[in-house]
């Protein structure tokens, strides 16, 4: 690592650690993390997530793309009935999404352009990652919990990038991009462990982001993190490749 690329390595971390940069001032999320941990009433969950229309409407959408092998008949129709389904773990994984991707909307020329282009990439590979899904036989796995796990595919090269797009929005003379580059290429695992501990997202989601990216054994046939393994050893975009 050259004396350029170590600086925007340690530059980036400090940034990554720091929650409140990285996915800015959003009122919701720490009093809907606070009635998850508390595993109170579902009923303080909907209450908040009602307070966002937009929120709302997200996942309501997010809970019936995940599930579309189910009939129609079966589609969730209101919030209540989707929320019940997802489950509180996932509710905040998807509003965490959602709410990272308004950030990223926020971020400047060329960082915007870039970051949205993984996060396309995440989209698409949900998608896959739920086909992949349905496709099995004899597996009890919860389609959103391949969803949710699947848009955090390459969580720490988004976060990295939404880091440098602060960094440099900071700096008067601008770090180059292909400083960037080369540190994802080469740190690109550090970067996304840290980016998982410090914005404080639950630890099995972590568990079988490490399964899906062959960091991690498992001998749990009903693992999410195994059916995203397949979609990203296609796609060649495991961390540690087979």
């Amino acid at each position: 690592m050259t004396d350029l690329e170590q600086q925007v390595f340690t530059q980036v971390r400090a940034i990554i650690s720091n929650e409140e940069q990285v996915i800015g001032r959003r009122g919701i999320l720490i009093p809907l993390k606070k009635a998850i941990i508390a595993d109170g009433d579902i009923r303080n969950v909907i209450d908040i997530v009602s307070s966002d229309p937009a929120l709302s409407a997200h996942l309501l959408w997010r809970s019936n793309s995940a599930d579309h092998a189910a009939p129609e008949a079966s589609k969730n129709r209101s919030l209540k009935d989707a929320l019940v389904r997802l489950g509180q773990v996932n509710i905040y994984r998807y509003a965490f999404t959602f709410y990272l991707k308004e950030r990223l909307d926020e971020l400047q020329e060329p960082y915007k352009k870039l970051v949205q282009g993984y996060w396309t990439l995440t989209e698409s590979i949900a998608i896959d990652a739920v086909d992949q899904l349905h496709q099995l036989e004899g597996v009890n796995i919860n389609p959103d919990e391949v969803q949710t796990l699947a848009l955090f595919s390459v969580f720490g090269e988004i976060i990295a990038l939404t880091a440098f797009a602060y960094l440099n929005s900071g700096c008067s003379e601008q770090y180059p991009i292909a400083a960037l580059k080369a540190v994802i290429e080469g740190q690109q695992q550090t970067l996304t462990l840290e980016a998982f501990e410090s914005l404080g997202l639950d630890d099995e989601l972590q568990t079988e982001f490490l399964v899906a990216h062959n960091l991690r054994a498992t001998h749990n046939v009903n693992s999410p993190g195994l059916v995203l393994k397949r979609v990203l050893a296609k796609r060649g975009l495991l961390l540690k490749p087979i």
